[in-house]
C-alpha cells in the first residue's frame, strides 16, 4: 500500500491516525480536538476521506522524504522498510510510519527549513510537538525505539540530517491510549446522535 494512494486513504477512513494524535491529546474540549473529531465522524458518515490542511511546506516534505530516507540509510547503515497504513488490532486507530527498521525500530522524518533545523540541533532531543506521533507509532506497532530525523537539504552537509533516538515511554503510551479510547467513545456518541437525526 503506497502512502497517499486511494487504497491508503480508504484504510485510514474514519480512523484516528498517529499524525493527529496531538489533536486527540489537546486538553479538554478544545477547538482543535473537536474539529478533528468532526472530521473523523464526517468520514464515517460520508464514506469519503475529508481533506486535511495541506500547504507548500507539507508538500515539499513529501517530495524530500525519499532523499532524507536515503541519507539516513547511508549514515546509519539501517535498512528502512517502507509500509502503508498499519491499523490498531482492536481500535479505530492506526499509523503510517515513514519506515520500519529491523524488528524493534522505526523512523519519523520531518523535512524542515534551515531555521527549524538550527533550532532542533541547538535544543537537542526532538521537538515535543512530535511526541504524540512518535510515541503513538511505538504504541501501534509495538516497537521499542523510533529514530526522529530532521532533514534540511539546504544546510551544510554535516548539518543536513539530524537524528535522535526516541525510546518507548510506557507512561506516555498508557496516557495516550486512554485519551484515544476516550476520543473514540465521544466520536461514536456524536456519530450516533447524527444517525438518529437522519433517521
Amino acid at each position: 500500500m503506497i502512502q497517499g494512494s486511494e487504497e491508503w486513504l480508504e484504510a485510514r477512513l474514519g480512523r484516528v491516525t498517529a499524525s493527529c494524535f496531538s489533536d486527540v491529546m489537546a486538553r479538554g474540549q478544545g477547538i482543535t480536538r473537536l474539529k478533528y473529531m468532526r472530521r473523523i465522524v464526517a468520514e464515517r458518515l460520508t464514506g469519503k476521506p475529508i481533506e486535511s490542511y495541506f500547504n507548500r511546506d507539507m508538500e515539499l516534505g513529501t517530495e524530500l522524504e525519499p532523499f532524507a530516507r536515503m541519507e539516513y540509510e547511508a549514515q546509519t547503515g539501517n535498512l528502512v522498510q517502507e509500509v502503508g497504513f498499519i491499523q490498531h488490532a482492536t481500535l479505530l486507530a492506526g499509523s503510517s510510519p515513514d519506515g520500519l527498521i529491523d524488528d524493534d525500530g522505526g523512523l519519523e522524518i520531518k523535512s524542515v527549513k534551515p531555521t527549524v533545523q538550527i533550532e532542533t540541533i541547538e535544543r537537542g532531543g526532538y521537538p515535543y510537538e512530535h511526541a504524540a506521533q512518535v510515541q503513538g507509532n511505538l504504541w501501534i506497532l509495538g516497537r521499542q525505539w523510533w529514530d526522529f530525523v530532521s532533514y534540511s537539504p539546504d544546510m551544510p552537509e554535516q548539518l543536513r540530517l539530524y537524528i535522535y533516538r526516541v525510546e518507548r515511554n510506557e507512561e506516555y503510551i498508557q496516557n495516550l491510549e486512554a485519551e484515544v479510547v476516550k476520543f473514540l467513545a465521544e466520536a461514536e456518541e456524536m456519530y450516533q446522535r447524527l444517525i438518529r437525526r437522519a433517521a
